[in-house]
């Protein structure tokens, strides 16, 4: 398996929905951009993912602006083009017109030098799904420790 780190994670996303797919995307970037996410100053709790005439968009992902950078810097929220296959693409398209479905990015990871979005294709969860899943969370932790 090739090298790869996680730089930022969702977590949040495993807990409100339910991941049937996975797949790695590459992203558009600026210069600067890309030093300040291998630095680990990029956040994906508040961003999703939006077709737009054909494309794959991220939006607000926050990738903090470089400080040795010179004047240009990009808006740490702009949209940013997601780089996959065109079947790719329409099967995500497809499934997010579905109702029910959405596209969720959840890690940033650097692979082999490259900046990589690993996205999800999900269902929502309902409330008492979540609660369900902390409660057997709970037990297994408390198992671990030898409560049960």
């Amino acid at each position: 398996m090739a090298y790869q780190r996680v730089i930022s994670e969702n977590r949040k996303a495993y807990h409100d929905y339910h991941i049937e797919e996975t797949y790695e995307a590459g992203i558009v970037l600026e210069g600067s951009e890309v030093k300040s996410v291998k630095l680990g100053r990029v956040s994906i709790q508040e961003a999703f993912i939006r077709p737009k005439n054909g494309e794959l968009y991220v939006y607000n992902m926050h990738i903090a602006p470089y400080d040795k950078t010179s004047v240009f810097k990009p808006d740490p929220k702009r949209p940013r083009k997601l780089l996959l296959h065109r079947r790719e693409i329409d099967r995500i398209i497809g499934r997010i017109t579905m109702r029910g479905y959405t596209a969720v990015p959840l890690k940033v990871i650097n692979k082999r030098g490259w900046i990589k979005l690993i996205i999800g294709l999900a269902k929502g969860k309902k409330k008492y799904e979540k609660k369900e899943a902390i409660k057997q969370r709970d037990i297994e932790r408390a198992m671990k420790r030898g409560e049960y």
